[in-house]
């Protein structure tokens, strides 16, 4: 009985006409990529930096672990987006200062130093940092 109940469901299914899809669209002949105008590019946008301290402090943290494990590149990215973040944050400026003076930017890092002692003058470091600046000429 199941049989023959396949059987008939088969048959009626080959009798159907098949449906053939219709052709697809033609394409135009070469399409050009579509490129943004100058003003809309996302990548020529200059970084807009508001002033965010929980984001300074976040960059301040990434930019010790990098200084840690001595990417010293990356971690002056880090302090210097913080130092934009929150321009009163001392730390931004002490790991810039560190990093600085690591990759041999005197002038870059006696400047750092010296905004750090200007926002933190009261810090347990600020005596040794004053004989870097001093020493940095």
């Amino acid at each position: 009985m199941i049989l023959a109940a396949l059987l008939a469901s088969l048959f009626a299914f080959a009798q159907k006409p098949s449906e053939v899809p219709p052709p697809p669209p033609e394409k135009p002949a070469a399409e050009e990529p579509v490129v943004e105008p100058e003003e809309e590019n996302a990548s020529s946008k200059p970084k807009v930096y508001d002033f965010n301290p929980i984001q300074a402090e976040k960059e301040v943290k990434v930019g010790n672990y990098y200084l840690r494990k001595g990417s010293l590149k990356a971690a002056l990215n880090r302090f210097d987006d913080a130092s934009k973040y929150n321009p009163q944050s001392a730390e931004a400026f002490l790991g810039l200062g560190e990093v600085r003076e690591r990759l041999k930017d005197k002038k870059g890092a006696k400047a750092a130093y010296q905004k750090y002692v200007q926002l933190a003058p009261d810090a347990k470091n600020a005596a040794e940092i004053k004989k870097r600046i001093q020493k940095l000429g």
